[in-house]
């Protein structure tokens, strides 16, 4: 009997060896489960709105010419810095002086007409004083009196009409001495010279609009115009902190407030409400584009270094915790009706378990832990990239000792 079972232990013995070193050889290698950590840890959390802006001066003049004629000397170059009253340009001055020597002699007209009726007066009122006298005495008749009285009413009435000739006269000659003024183009702010519009030689005509001669901006400031998406209007108001930079130096960070939200988009100008040129075919594509509300804020420019119509990335702030607990956005599990979420946790022996957390802000990178998870404590993030080959090839089937399913 023994004899008999001799060869039934020996083969078993055999197949255990050789199913160990087929083990051994074939899956000794290949990758146990395992998975993708981070540790929770303090740090700074910014939750924030992105737009892109447009820097322009704080201040932005077109100086225009309000008389017509021909540019005779331009007085500044592109990049200048002016003063408020500096020489801009000088428009040929000919006609408005001839017009301003017209109106002076018409003026200078109406005031010896004045003199030759004031004399007239005084000499009518003595006549008329004569008459009444003899009048008195029964030596003049009662009709050279009453001509004398209309004479006299005569004279006060022209010369009133002659007065209200003269000050029309004087109101002509201010505006003619206006308009000369107006020839010499002067700078109505400080600024530095942006563009130059109208060259030497050019000929203007202001009888309809000012032509730009110029256009002058205050550089030690800017504003930057910022493009918000209406997906994101509703969230920003004004005196939110921002900070931007720029595409030409993008480690130089400038921080500010938000100053004005602009209550409407840029093509309400081209509502057919309000504009008659508008077409009911222009309306419905611009429904079809996206729809921009613009933010502005104000940031100094001492150095220079901000230039005209760059491009500015803008962060609206709409909320930031200080050294607070943080985790991966991806190691965030599905979210309860109570708003808390299901995260994965790995404790040192590599054992994962699942637990309810409550979070702060979100900046979809980093999420603020307000309850849950201490300092320290692992949370998985994902599978690494063998487990993921091997979970996809049994189906997406956690193997033993794989972390239980979210929500559990």
């Amino acid at each position: 009997m023994k004899k008999r079972r001799w060869p039934i232990v020996s083969l078993i013995f055999l197949l255990l060896v050789g199913a160990s070193i087929w083990y051994w050889i074939h899956l000794k290698d290949q990758p146990k489960a395992s998975f993708a950590t981070a540790t929770v840890k303090r740090q700074d959390i910014e939750q924030t709105v992105l737009a892109s802006g447009t820097l322009r001066p704080a201040r932005l003049v077109a100086v225009g010419a309000q008389s017509s004629g021909r540019i005779l000397s331009m007085k500044v170059a592109l990049g200048d810095e002016v003063k408020a009253g500096d020489l801009i340009a000088e428009i040929d001055p000919a006609s408005q002086k001839n017009t301003l020597l017209t109106q002076r002699a018409a003026l200078e007209k109406y005031e010896a007409e004045l003199m030759e009726k004031e004399a007239s007066l005084v000499l009518n009122r003595k006549s008329l004083d004569r008459l009444k006298q003899l009048l008195d005495k029964k030596s003049a008749s009662q009709s050279d009196y009453d001509s004398a009285v209309a004479e006299v009413d005569v004279t006060v009435a022209q010369i009133r009409q002659i007065k209200a000739s003269i000050e029309e006269a004087r109101l002509a000659v201010e505006s003619a001495q206006l308009s000369l003024d107006r020839t010499q183009v002067t700078a109505p702010i400080d600024g530095t010279v942006l563009a130059v519009v109208t060259q030497e030689g050019q000929t203007v005509n202001a009888s309809q609009s000012a032509p730009t001669i110029v256009v002058l901006g205050q550089l030690d400031q800017m504003t930057v115009r910022t493009e918000i998406s209406e997906v994101d209007i509703s969230k920003v108001k004004v005196g939110m902190p921002v900070h931007f930079t720029v595409l030409g130096d993008p480690e130089k960070v400038y921080h500010a407030k938000l100053d004005s939200i602009e209550p409407a988009p840029e093509s309400i100008s081209s509502d057919s409400s309000i504009s008659s040129s508008s077409s009911s075919s222009s309306s419905s594509s611009s429904s079809s584009t996206a729809i921009y509300y613009f933010g502005n804020f104000t940031v100094p420019n001492e150095d220079g270094k901000l230039r005209t119509y760059m491009t500015a990335e803008v962060h609206i702030v709409l909320g930031e915790a200080h050294q607070v607990l943080a985790i991966p956005s991806t190691a965030l599990g599905p979210a309860g009706p109570d708003g808390a979420y299901m995260v994965r946790v790995q404790d040192e022996n590599g054992a994962v378990a699942v637990r309810r957390v409550e979070i702060g802000l979100n900046d979809k990178v980093m999420a603020e832990i307000k309850s849950g998870l201490q300092e320290n404590e692992r949370v998985v993030t994902g599978n690494i990239e063998a487990a993921k080959s091997s979970d996809t090839k049994s189906g997406g089937r956690m193997g033993p000792g794989g972390p239980p399913p979210m929500g559990l």
